[in-house]
């Protein structure tokens, strides 16, 4: 089996794929029981009429092994958009060969060909092999900044308060 690969952008018919790949990282994540979109959201987000979302898959002989979801951000401190990673995952058969280096590669030069100016995401606190990762590309942990989240019934609530 040949272990050069190739970056491209997504397309439709690459779905069942990325639906696929999202619920392999939810797996290793153990976050399984969190990963409920489908298909049809995915279609709507990346490629519908207005997409805001992009998806870049690594592959090796034609198959997917791994990709990256990104979407724009803004900084207000800025006055630019950034990239906002909100996925990178490479099937475990295939860590090692230059691929998730790849896809932050990748994104940086959507950055600075766009002249933006940031690239940020997220990485659990116990996932030791990925932050080892990301020091070595140059990311520096935000530790003084809190994700704060609104979901389900906290969400609905909040969106019915009146001001």
């Amino acid at each position: 089996m040949s272990r050069a690969f190739s970056l491209r952008d997504a397309t439709e018919a690459d779905l069942p794929e990325i639906n696929r790949l999202v619920r392999a990282l939810a797996e290793y994540e153990k976050l399984l029981h969190e990963a409920v979109g489908t298909e049809e959201d995915f279609r709507q987000a990346l490629f519908g009429p207005n997409p805001t979302v992009f998806c870049v898959l690594a592959e090796i002989e034609g198959r997917a092994v791994g990709q990256c979801i990104w979407f724009p951000i803004f900084s207000t401190f800025t006055g630019r958009h950034g990239l906002y990673v909100e996925d990178v995952f490479v099937e475990p058969a295939h860590r090692g060969l230059g691929i998730g280096e790849a896809f932050f590669r990748h994104c940086a030069g959507i950055c600075i060909a766009r002249g933006w100016k940031r690239m940020e995401w997220q990485v659990l606190d116990w996932n030791e092999p990925a932050i080892r990762f990301y020091r070595k590309i140059g990311a520096r942990g935000m530790d003084e900044w809190r994700v704060q989240r609104v979901t389900g019934e906290a969400l609905a609530a909040l969106a019915a308060t009146k001001g």
